[in-house]
Order: C-alpha cells, then sequence, then structure tokens
C-alpha cells in the first residue's frame, strides 16, 4: 500500500486510521520554539461522518486509503438497499439505507451521483449540487404573489418536501440545491 508522510497532508487527502478510510479537512503544522515540529490534523471518518483531531510528529508516515470516487447511476430502490450502476461498464453497486442517509431524498430514477468506494463497498453517496424535481404537492399560487414575497413548503416527487415561493404550482419542475435543500429557480424547459 501507498503512505503519505505529514509533509504531504493536505485537505482532501484520504488516509487509513485505524483501519478506517478518513479524509483530512484540515492541516496544521506546527513549529514549536523547543522540541520537534509536528502537525495537528482535524480528520473525517468517511464511514460514520464524525470529525476527529489527530497529531502526528514530523516525519511519519500513514498508509492511504483505498477509496475511490466513482460517477453512477441511480437505478433504484428495494426497500433496503438503493442500486446504483457504473454507466461505462454496467458493473452494479447495492449501498445500505445508513450510507445514503437523507440524500435519498433527492434520488429519482436515472441521475447520476458520486459514490465512494472504500474496498468495493459504498461508504458514502453524494448526489449532484443542483437536481431538478417535480412538484407534486402545493398550496395553489395566487395571482398578485411576487418573488420577494413569502414562502410555502412544497411536496416533491421523491418526497422532500422544500420552501418555494408563493408564485411555484403543482406539477412545475423547480430546480434545488442538494447541499443546502433550498429552492433555485424554476426549470428551464
Amino acid at each position: 500500500m501507498a503512505s503519505y508522510s505529514t509533509n504531504e497532508f493536505k485537505a482532501g487527502l484520504r488516509i487509513l486510521l485505524d483501519g478506517e478510510p478518513y479524509s483530512i479537512v484540515e492541516n496544521e503544522m506546527v513549529k514549536p520554539g523547543k522540541g520537534q515540529a509536528f502537525n495537528r490534523v482535524k480528520v473525517r471518518n468517511l464511514k460514520t461522518g464524525r470529525t476527529v483531531e489527530r497529531t502526528f510528529k514530523s516525519g511519519d508516515s500513514v498508509e492511504a486509503a483505498d477509496v475511490v470516487d466513482v460517477d453512477m447511476q441511480y437505478l433504484y430502490s428495494d426497500g433496503e438497499f438503493f442500486h446504483f450502476m457504473v454507466p461505462e461498464n454496467f458493473e452494479q453497486h447495492a449501498a445500505s439505507k445508513t450510507v445514503v442517509g437523507d440524500n435519498a431524498q433527492w434520488l429519482k430514477d436515472g441521475i447520476v451521483c458520486i459514490v465512494t468506494l472504500w474496498n468495493g463497498v459504498a461508504i458514502t453517496v453524494t448526489p449532484p449540487p443542483h437536481v431538478e424535481l417535480k412538484v407534486i404537492e402545493t398550496d395553489p399560487g395566487v395571482r398578485g404573489d411576487t418573488a420577494t414575497g413569502g414562502q410555502k413548503p412544497a411536496k416533491l416527487e421523491t418526497g422532500a418536501v422544500v420552501r418555494v415561493p408563493l408564485f411555484i404550482n403543482e406539477g412545475e419542475v423547480i430546480r434545488v440545491d442538494t447541499r443546502t435543500g433550498s429552492y433555485l429557480s424554476r426549470a428551464k424547459q
């Protein structure tokens, strides 16, 4: 396996600690007046999402995590697993409900997601930053409602509920930011 020295640490680098894959969030090189230099590193567990802080002596090395990000197309959910396919070779992978988590509300047939694989097993699923979804349930828009006015809840085809401007009606397709869960605009027809 490859390994990284502390002088190669940077944000986004994926390393293996205690047999678990981690991603470096923050790296700070500290040179005290006395003693050896060290790196204060904030890392996020790729399986659980928990962030911890670790300290490494200068010159230490850590193993590289065998983690791969693959663009995969969402196919379907069978209730227990979400199934994805690599478009180039039609290879299929399943991700459990816990791996997908809250991102399930943005998944629609055919959408391309980034699936992070560790030893061939899906550990995270990241939907695209923006998705276009159809509004299936909302209060009717009233003539004269303005874009700068209030907002109302709207249920989307995937089951997600998003706050939208008052002029949006049922049946319209809207753009939603999946990172914040907020309405962006009407979709281009």
